[in-house]
């Protein structure tokens, strides 16, 4: 009897994990151009660049995760070696207020920097919303002055135009934490939950309108999948007071000034929602003095950013673009960035208080907003593709591919085994300018063909029916070897070309 055959094991499933997406290509390059346009805009207005960790102690990132009830919670942690917890940043402004700590001593002041790179959040996935995305941050630390805020809304407006958006594709909207401080003190809710829950259920206005808000301040609210939400069970005069001042929201004819001015009216703010007005009005001067339209920033009391610890001013990008999902159904992105100021994150480390302020651009979210809104730049280059015909003449392929490189055109060798129709598939699917053919013809008589495939592309969308045109544009060429890289420069430079992607 033979020993029966020991079972392959299983063969694990290729998937990416729900939330970690993986980029190639045009999705890849777009995300990238987003973070070296808004660094460039950052590097201008005088802001240094900083690197921080991945990883940070579970207890310098601290408990402000959006609905997090557990320090843990929302993250991706694990153990040392040293039985200290570390945990994948979240964002990064937590690593940003440990550094300042850490350095304090040695940093200009006020300490302006940038910084980008991946964050993790351990949190349900859903459309643009991703567990591993990427930010590209810019805060000021160490100055109070609301023209710090006001520079830090102005520079996320200069910021979005670099990234791709035009005037009317999106609004920056401004309130301030302290207004219902006041609020709360004024009506006498000091449970710290109470607040928070009220503050989340403001944060929802956009979404379920005074009729769920005012259910979530209040005692709760059942919602269309049967789930109930505990409400902050708010004293009917301060739930009122907020519906006043959140009536003004949606009003685009009021200036910032005006929206002051309505809030104001409202009364019951107590001296901290006062203060909040103050703060914003020297913020609306500071902008208007940089020449930021009122269309551009908005002030909306509805706005309370996510995490907790802002302690004033705060700030939210909104998306104003139609966007679809891939089949074609309306999607909403909201919002593509955010910050405000957070003067009590170095104190947590120090103890004594140190003014912060800043912003942070969604570069993944907004990449992704960019591409539901059909609003991606033109299909990204591939390389100059070498056709290979015979092993023999192969060093006469490789002088080819260097020359061009050496010309600063990208280029590749085709490295496969398959003929040259699948040579030339292989070319069109990374959507190449062209294609370089050194047959044995060519290579005797000191001459190189060049198929122009930006042209055939052209030609088969039907975009270039001129007759002249086709004339003085011929789909291939046969020229002396050493004009290569003056013609391959001629097709890449043509400046009628707008690739498509193919494949």
């Amino acid at each position: 009897m033979t020993d029966a055959p020991t079972p392959a094991a299983p063969r694990p499933e290729a998937r990416a994990p729900r939330g970690f997406a993986d980029r190639r290509g045009t999705d890849l390059v777009a995300q990238r151009r987003i973070v070296a346009r808004v660094s460039e805009v950052y590097e201008r207005w005088g802001f240094e660049p900083l690197e921080t960790g991945a990883f940070e102690y579970a207890d310098a990132l601290g408990k402000f995760l959006p609905d997090a009830d557990r320090p843990n919670e929302g993250v991706f942690a694990l153990q040392d070696d040293d039985d200290q917890w570390m945990a994948l940043r979240y964002d990064l402004t937590a690593p940003l207020a440990r550094f300042a700590a850490e350095q304090w001593e040695t940093l200009p002041k006020p300490f302006r920097r940038y910084a980008f790179g991946p964050v993790w959040r351990n949190e349900k996935p859903g459309p643009g919303r991703f567990r591993e995305f990427w930010q590209c941050d810019a805060d000021t630390v160490g100055s109070d002055r609301p023209e710090a805020d006001a520079e830090i809304i102005a520079m996320a407006c200069a910021g979005l135009k670099a990234a791709g958006l035009e005037d009317g594709q999106a609004v920056v909207r401004v309130s301030n934490r302290k207004l219902f401080d006041g609020l709360f003190d004024a009506g006498g809710v000091t449970d710290p939950v109470q607040r928070l829950t009220a503050l989340r259920a403001v944060d929802k206005f956009d979404r379920l309108g005074w009729e769920g808000v005012s259910a979530l301040l209040g005692e709760g609210r059942l919602d269309e999948s049967g789930d109930y939400t505990k409400g902050a069970r708010l004293p009917a005069s301060v739930a009122s007071t907020i519906q006043a001042f959140l009536a003004c929201a949606g009003d685009p004819t009021l200036t910032r000034a005006q929206t002051l001015g309505a809030v104001a009216a409202t009364g019951g703010l107590g001296e901290a929602g006062e203060a909040a007005l103050a703060e914003l009005s020297g913020i609306d001067t500071a902008l208007t003095s940089m020449g930021v339209a009122q269309d551009q920033v908005r002030f909306d009391p509805t706005i309370v950013r996510g995490l907790e610890y802002y302690t004033g001013a705060v700030f939210e990008a909104e998306l104003l673009l139609d966007t679809t999902d891939d089949k074609g159904r309306p999607v909403r992105f909201g919002s593509i960035g955010g910050g405000g100021r957070y003067d009590d994150l170095v104190a947590r480390f120090t103890g004594q208080s140190v003014p912060a302020t800043g912003f942070s651009f969604g570069v993944s979210r907004l990449a992704s907003a960019l591409r539901a809104a059909g609003r991606t730049d033109a299909a990204r280059r591939g390389p100059v593709v070498v056709i290979v015909f015979s092993q023999d003449d192969m060093a006469h392929y490789l002088d080819a591919v260097a020359e061009l490189r050496n010309a600063g055109i990208a280029a590749e060798l085709y490295l496969g085994r398959a003929g040259m129709k699948a040579q030339m598939k292989y070319a069109d699917r990374r959507n190449a300018p062209a294609a370089v053919m050194l047959g044995g013809d060519e290579i005797a008589a000191g001459q190189v063909t060049i198929k122009d495939l930006d042209a055939g592309r052209i030609l088969a969308a039907g975009v270039a029916d001129n007759e002249a045109w086709k004339a003085a544009r011929p789909g291939q060429s046969t020229v002396a070897r050493t004009d290569l890289v003056r013609t391959i420069r001629t097709i890449i430079d043509e400046p009628s070309i707008n690739t498509s992607s193919h494949g």
